[in-house]
């Protein structure tokens, strides 16, 4: 019962009547409001209160627009902020609330509510007595109120909490299941019984199987003109499921969810304090990582892939994020480098970044990048030009897949077969469920008395919207018809065959992208392991197949000198040997070529470059006559420049330049080889005459 006087009404003063009464009201929920009336009933009768205290009944003002609002925060309670507002005004002589849990349920709200009645002398008065915040006492007990009011509040959600949690852990606590999944009456989770979302639930599964990302998944059934079955949790139950276009928050919110999987999980998102929407002033969610889950049931019901699928399917969704310090691969995509997201380095065993180098970035480059991220500073670990090794990957692999051709090509006209046989059942259900609802529709309006027009006329619209439904399938239906490739005759098939046997054509050919060869290389291989410093001149490959075998191969890279050649100490020894022997530069060259050796830059060996590491190494040019100094004439009658120059009594750097004047004429045999000069008499006189010549203008100028 309430009193019919206040403990304490001395207190109100004229100054306080001169303001007014406010009568706080707040229900926690609306099940509160419409269940409990008799609180709400009680809170409103503090009014009677306040105008036995003295106050006007015109000056009694009741706030009541928190009702159905929790008092944990003031974020989002109107009321409460607008009766801050009026005491902070000075509006506010006395404010009335049944208890203190009606004002608020945290000591923040609860102690600046006490700040400013004591500051602008405000009473505060709940269903037992009259309180000024003023006073030590009033303001030690109203305190205390508060801090019970908290505590009250905590000591629920632990109990409530507590008590779901028990019940999740026995699989009792009924959840929000998704669109592929119904509820029996005897509370069994059973598939739902449409057959459609059935058959387009497990599609979707089967196609992350194959393409591996959600967007591939996406981008399929946008193709294919196939919506996701969505079932919303917002509304009345039972939630009707609705078809909805498929985009990537759909697709994942499918692959991620366990409920598909069999598994009854608890506990998959927990409030994040420091998430909150400033709008609404909710907390934001933030996802539990799977280990931590705390109830997670398995094989609970039936589920349309099995657990072991699921987890492989999460791994898969985290290796697509391109987050290589993480160890994870990324997605096949766009890009030339082969080894995309698999390429390890073999110094420090982190995944190596990609990049491209030239002009237009034609190049890709695998880099190691992570010692260098990690300090801010410092060279990075290793940088591999992709080209070289993509190239010899690509080799392994079509050598590896020569045994299988057969099998390969088998399976790809197994795969074309079962996708248009895949895609016409979908599209068989879809045109049911258009053509059920028509005939629904129909009945509906047959099952009406023809006077009623009031209802006979709803519902002949919504038959005539069910007929153009049925229509518009029907024709999306056949244009997906027209864009599907005929049936595989005899004559396709053996030309499948044919390609599949074909592996090489299949990989080259211009309709095979670089994600479809990044994805038949993750296929077979897991990972490659690169080391460029272990031998000079030579990239060490460690492929890691799928099957767990490790092979290891050698890859001839480029350098910038001969240095850091492979075959530094053969090719110095095979170009002594070679010299040796007699050969000139051009047939050394010839020789290197045809026994394999390449170049510190990978090309073809030249004269020229024999003759340049013949001087780095020492190695002296074979000559005519072998060791011996050249002499004046050669067997076949031809002049050596020493020769000329004594016959005509000159130096030999004046018949350099005669023979580069064209003076004379003479041939070398190879770079490095001495001149043979042929000259007749004639020749030798008229030179001769020129030297005279040339003395005589010397001495008249002098």
């Amino acid at each position: 019962m309430l009193n019919a006087t206040f403990a304490g009404e001395e207190r109100v003063t004229t100054a306080h009547r001169a303001r007014l009464a406010y009568v706080y009201i707040r229900q926690s929920t609306a099940g509160q409001v419409r269940q409990h009336q008799e609180s709400t009933e009680l809170q409103y009768h503090l009014a009677e209160r306040a105008v036995r205290l003295g106050w006007p009944r015109d000056r009694v003002l009741v706030v009541d627009e928190d009702l159905g609002r929790s008092g944990a925060s003031s974020d989002g309670r109107q009321g409460f902020q607008r009766l801050i507002a009026e005491i902070g005004l000075g509006k506010a002589g006395l404010v009335l609330s049944l208890d203190a849990s009606r004002l608020a349920r945290n000591n923040r709200d609860w102690h600046q509510l006490l700040e400013l009645c004591s500051l602008f002398g405000v009473l505060l008065a709940d269903g037992e007595r009259l309180y000024d915040p003023m006073a030590y006492h009033d303001r030690l007990l109203l305190g205390l109120s508060g801090i019970m009011s908290e505590a009250e509040l905590h000591q629920i959600r632990v109990r409530l909490h507590q008590g779901e949690q028990q019940k999740a852990a026995r699989g009792e606590l009924r959840l929000p299941l998704p669109a592929g999944l119904s509820q029996e009456r005897g509370g069994a989770i059973i598939l739902n019984p449409d057959e459609e979302v059935q058959e387009r639930l497990r599609l979707v599964f089967a196609k992350f199987r194959e393409l591996g990302t959600a967007r591939a998944v996406v981008r399929y059934l946008r193709r294919a003109g196939l919506s996701l079955p969505v079932r919303p949790l917002r509304g009345p139950s039972p939630h009707a499921v609705l078809w909805k276009p498929a985009d990537s928050a759909r697709v994942l919110h499918i692959i991620k969810n366990p409920a598909y999987a069999g598994a009854y999980v608890y506990g998959r998102r927990r409030q994040e304090p420091t998430h909150r929407n400033p709008a609404t002033g909710r907390c934001g969610t933030s996802a539990v990582p799977l280990a931590e889950w705390p109830v997670c049931l398995l094989d609970a019901h039936p589920g349309y892939v099995s657990w072991e699928e699921f987890m492989a399917n999460q791994k898969r969704l985290s290796d697509n994020l391109n987050r290589y310090e993480a160890g994870r691969h990324g997605a096949p995509r766009k890009g030339r480098a082969l080894l995309q997201g698999i390429a390890v380095c073999g110094r420090c065993g982190r995944r190596m970044t990609l990049g491209y180098s030239g002009p237009d970035g034609d190049y890709p480059v695998y880099r190691c990048v992570a010692d260098k991220h990690q300090r801010g500073e410092g060279p990075q670990c290793q940088e591999v030009r992709a080209l070289g090794v993509d190239a010899e990957v690509e080799r392994l692999l079509l050598e590896a897949l020569e045994p299988d051709k057969v099998a390969v090509a088998v399976a790809a006209l197994g795969e074309l077969e079962m996708e248009a046989r895949l895609l016409e059942r979908q599209w068989a259900l879809r045109r049911e469920r258009a053509r059920y609802e028509a005939e629904r529709a129909r009945r509906q309006y047959d099952a009406v008395e023809p006077e009623n027009r009031l209802v006979a006329r709803s519902l002949e619209r919504a038959w005539e919207e069910a007929l153009r439904s049925v229509e518009r399938v029907e024709q999306e239906y056949d244009h997906w018809r027209r864009e599907q490739p005929p049936t595989l005759g005899e004559a396709d098939r053996d030309i499948i065959l044919a390609l599949g046997q074909d592996i090489e054509r299949v990989w080259h050919a211009a309709t095979t992208t670089a994600a479809d060869r990044k994805r038949i290389l993750r296929l077979v291989v897991e990972e490659v392991i690169l080391d460029q410093k272990c031998r000079p001149g030579q990239l060490s490959v460690r492929i890691v197949w799928q099957t767990g075998a490790v092979s290891e191969h050698w890859v001839r890279r480029r350098v910038h000198g001969y240095d850091q050649h492979a075959d530094l100490d053969r090719l110095e020894q095979r170009i002594r040997t070679l010299n040796g022997a007699g050969n000139m530069d051009a047939a050394i060259a010839a020789a290197l070529n045809a026994e394999g050796f390449l170049t510190a830059k990978g090309t073809q060996f030249r004269g020229e470059l024999v003759h340049l590491l013949r001087k780095r190494w020492g190695i002296p040019t074979v000559k005519i006559n072998g060791t011996a100094p050249n002499p004046d004439r050669w067997p076949d009658g031809t002049y050596s420049i020493q020769g000329v120059a004594k016959a005509v009594g000159v130096t030999s750097q004046t018949v350099f330049d005669w023979l580069k004047v064209g003076l004379l004429t003479g041939v070398q045999r190879a770079k490095g080889q001495p001149w043979q000069i042929t000259m007749s008499d004639e020749t030798l006189d008229a030179l001769r005459a020129r030297v005279k010549r040339t003395r005589r203008s010397r001495r008249a100028a002098v």
